[in-house]
């Protein structure tokens, strides 16, 4: 969930620069034009469609926080990535999901002290990927973090000693500490898997990665969307905390011409939490309306709330964003006219040491409904919501 010191302050001084320059920014933009002081974005259609089953309900499974390639020098880290594996493939054999969205935090990679962090996506993706099962990721705070050199590192004299992976090892990329970027982690993943539905979003959209969209059709009335998938990417590692007012904008005008009458129901899905999160956290437990297990923590949000929720709440057809970030939470609240939900901590990285599990979304076509509930890693259920309601 948070950054390290160093991501901390590279993100604050981001977020200044961003609010001095978000105004250009979106000037520059090559995909839209002005009318007066507003910028007017073209929308396309979905470019992929996801095929649902005639009378068949239609299952999503949120993993967050995955967290894979944390403390990657020590016997630990490895230890809890094949634990993550273990939570997924249970939830996956449990659950049977039509699709699955890694929500953000699929890496650790301020801890990958080498440029393969694509080896660590493709680990966290291989439970899903060996079942068949389509997919598609946003990004978090932590997917393309610097590298923080851990101080075990360092000798007496505060040299560090550079560890690199043994020659006999399957790696072959370079030895080094870059990381790896969001975009190539994206262009990676959506290059290599045809089960990806990822997307590298407009190129002229800050930020320009992970920011698309998904339609879910009946297979026998393709013509009929079921619900549209919006994806965004909430900042962190490289960017600042925040989805911009341009993506804003974006979202606005894609779902205006995609669906123009709110008929049919939208789901959002980002990694940091709003600030509209805040507003709606129980104080003590988990009482109604909220739904939920676990909330042992406040809520981390991002750095600042520049016109989305007001977007969101204004659109009847939206029915629920779904965030991770915050390990120690998975409640649904309500808010406004849609509900807020936290996914699951999946993962075995990352902090907190609550049982994992994962959230899990269904979608029915007669009569409607969108329900969601939480599958735990020694295959209980519990806190079952109506999103649709």
């Amino acid at each position: 969930m948070a950054a390290s010191p160093s991501a901390a302050r590279f993100a604050t001084l981001s977020f200044a620069f961003l609010f001095l320059n978000l105004h250009l920014i979106a000037r520059g933009c090559a995909g839209g034009e002005y009318r007066g002081e507003k910028f007017q974005r073209r929308a396309s259609p979905p470019e992929k469609s996801l095929p649902a089953r005639p009378g068949s309900p239609f299952k999503i499974a949120l993993f967050a926080d995955l967290h894979f390639g944390e403390n990657a020098w020590t016997d630990w880290g490895p230890r809890q990535d094949v634990n993550s594996v273990k939570v997924m493939s249970t939830v996956l054999d449990d659950e049977a999901p039509d699709f699955v969205v890694y929500l953000g935090d699929v890496i650790t990679a301020n801890n990958i002290p080498i440029a393969n962090a694509s080896s660590y996506w493709d680990q966290a993706l291989s439970p899903t990927r060996s079942r068949g099962i389509p997919y598609a990721s946003i990004f978090g705070n932590h997917d393309d973090a610097p590298f923080v050199w851990p101080l075990e590192w360092f000798s007496a004299p505060g040299i560090p000693l550079v560890q690199c992976p043994v020659a006999n090892s399957s790696f072959s990329g370079d030895c080094s500490f870059r990381g790896t970027q969001r975009l190539q982690l994206m262009k990676n993943d959506v290059e290599q898997n045809a089960l990806s539905y990822s997307s590298e979003g407009p190129k002229d959209l800050w930020p320009s990665i992970s920011n698309y969209v998904l339609q879910i059709s009946p297979t026998d009335n393709p013509q009929s969307p079921l619900a549209y998938l919006y994806f965004l990417d909430s900042g962190g590692g490289s960017y600042p905390e925040v989805i911009s007012n341009a993506q804003s904008e974006w979202f606005k005008n894609q779902s205006l011409q995609i669906n123009p009458d709110s008929r049919v129901p939208e789901l959002i899905f980002w990694h940091i939490p709003s600030k509209a999160y805040e507003k709606v956290a129980p104080w003590i437990g988990v009482r109604r309306p909220c739904v939920g297990s676990i909330n042992m923590e406040t809520v981390a949000s991002q750095e600042a709330e520049t016109g989305i929720m007001e977007i969101l709440q204004n659109r009847p057809s939206v029915k629920a964003v779904f965030v991770g970030h915050n390990h120690g939470l998975d409640w649904c609240c309500p808010y406004k006219k849609l509900w807020l939900c936290f996914a699951r901590h999946t993962g075995y990285g990352g902090y907190g040491n609550w049982a994992r599990g994962a959230r899990i979304i269904e979608i029915s076509q007669h009569p409607f409904s969108i329900k969601s509930w939480i599958r735990m890693e020694n295959h209980d259920v519990h806190s079952e919501v109506d999103l649709s309601s």
